[in-house]
């Protein structure tokens, strides 16, 4: 037996390509640091952790999830 690595289910691409046509424009990178500021006033320690991941989708649109 062989395999092949890695190994690719059925619904992988389908789901990738739904999830790359409905991306969602993102707010703009001063919007989202007002907002990371924000929420490192207030200590919201998952409110910092989205908002810097955002900043950082927001700043490269280049990165996807694509393979």
């Amino acid at each position: 037996m062989t395999a092949k690595w890695p190994v690719r289910r059925p619904t992988e691409h389908a789901a990738l390509r739904a999830v790359c046509r409905s991306a969602r424009p993102l707010p703009s990178v001063p919007a989202l640091m007002a907002a990371l500021l924000d929420a490192v006033e207030r200590r919201d320690l998952e409110g910092v952790c989205l908002c810097s991941h955002r900043v950082v989708r927001a700043a490269d649109p280049e990165v996807t999830h694509e393979r």
